[in-house]
């Protein structure tokens, strides 16, 4: 049997517009430049976009790695080469909005021939609370929630981080603070938001750090390139990069662990 080394992230957020999907494409646009391959699936199972920002028109998706019994060879598409690859999901397809246990297990079963060729697993999910955001957030090993100053943005991450505890058990998230003016801005997002928790939840978030405004993020989307490709010296980028370097220490202090589980873990039938 494999030992697993496969660090499997979720990136997730309570609402929608925070820059959820910028984030997980260009964090592993980072990893993979340093030497780490990365498998980045749009779980965004009724509003894909990754394909957009990559300026992409994928032949095959999510759908036809479930439903039309292609494998993973046939679906993941080279965002670089040298182990950066992406499973679009299909825009609109009411079939697949929601998974239920039985097509989540299916898709691990599609999926996991391919783990052992990646060093991380990214799941760019949906915003907010449906059933299959928190399935897959559950079964992820590391959450990235991203917020930004916005109060809706902090209570509706604060909502998500309470159904993931109080219906899934889950009490570990890492923090992300997206669009902050400054770094003082960053820092009263984030204790406000770890505040809360510890108050109302009764655990403490990780703050894994913040990526300021910067007119070069939009630009790059303009362009359909990752930031970190078209401008590695803007101050997000720069930003970006210190976040996949603690990821990257996250992810080598979790090796013991990680060679004892599974890459996604399983969850109970009735888990919603």
């Amino acid at each position: 049997m494999t030992t697993n080394h496969t660090l499997s992230v979720s990136i997730l957020s309570g609402k929608g517009g925070v820059g959820k999907t910028n984030i997980a494409l260009n964090l592993g646009y980072c990893l993979h430049r340093g030497g780490h391959p990365l498998l980045l699936m749009d779980c965004d199972l009724g509003l894909a976009n990754l394909d957009v920002l990559l300026g992409l028109a994928p032949e095959r998706t999510l759908h036809d790695l479930l439903l039309g019994g292609a494998s993973i060879d046939d679906v993941a598409v080279p965002i670089e080469q040298g182990g950066f690859d992406f499973i679009p999901a299909a825009s609109g397809g009411p079939e697949l909005v929601e998974l239920d246990s039985d097509m989540r297990s299916l898709l691990l079963q599609r999926l996991s021939p391919a783990f052992a060729r990646y060093d991380y697993l990214f799941l760019d999910l949906g915003a907010g609370l449906s059933p299959t955001v928190l399935a897959f957030a559950a079964m992820t090993r590391v959450r990235l929630v991203i917020i930004t100053p916005e109060p809706t943005s902090l209570t509706d991450s604060y909502a998500l981080m309470k159904v993931l505890a109080t219906q899934h058990g889950v009490r570990d998230f890492h923090v992300i603070v997206n669009q902050a003016e400054d770094r003082a801005e960053e820092q009263t997002a984030y204790r406000r938001l770890a505040a809360a928790c510890d108050k109302f939840l009764g655990f403490t978030s990780e703050f894994l750090g913040g990526i300021r405004l910067d007119k070069a993020l939009p630009e790059a989307v303009r362009r359909q390139k990752p930031l970190m490709q078209t401008n590695p010296r803007a101050l997000a980028a720069q930003d970006i990069f210190a976040i996949a370097v603690k990821l990257q220490r996250l992810r080598t202090a979790l090796l013991p662990q990680l060679a004892e589980e599974p890459v996604l873990r399983a969850l109970p039938a009735d888990d919603y």
